[in-house]
């Protein structure tokens, strides 16, 4: 209803039941779509979750870098980390720019389409086709290294 209050405030009456529909089928769309991808990722990012662990589990504060002084995993483990964490930044850095840019932003910092297309100053739908071709392109990527997201 905000949507349609702050879009087309000044339609004709009439036209309100047709927007509303529109608006509302998108916006469950958009968050299924939006679903699945995140599912896609976090079940890449479910490798790194330890097997005891019973609360919520973030994975990119576990993950050990050379200025990180906490206690590390176990050697085996931390390296297959390493190794996956490294992978998975070469294919980020493949990606064209405007492409990593709009999947870092939407995926990573888990900005929405509006807030991501003003920070990068292009439009909601280039949003959407970056993160689409960006998606694409990582698990191309990410398959041919032998990693399979599905």
């Amino acid at each position: 209803m905000l949507k349609l209050a702050a879009s087309y405030g000044d339609r004709p009456r009439e036209e309100f039941p047709m927007l509303f529909q529109r608006i509302l089928q998108n916006t469950i769309r958009d968050h299924y779509r939006r679903q699945k991808v995140r599912s896609l990722w976090m079940a890449l990012f479910s490798s790194f979750t330890p097997r005891d662990q019973e609360e919520e589990f973030d994975p990119l504060e576990a993950l050990q870098d050379k200025d990180n002084r906490s206690q590390s995993a176990e050697p085996d483990e931390a390296l297959q980390q390493a190794q996956l964490f490294g992978i998975i930044e070469e294919a980020l850095s493949q990606l064209p720019p405007r492409q990593r840019e709009a999947f870092l932003l939407r995926y990573w910092e888990e900005l929405d389409t509006a807030e991501t297309a003003a920070a990068m100053g292009c439009s909601e739908g280039s949003v959407k086709t970056h993160c689409s071709r960006a998606t694409h392109a990582l698990s191309a990527l990410l398959k041919e290294r032998g990693i399979d997201l599905t």
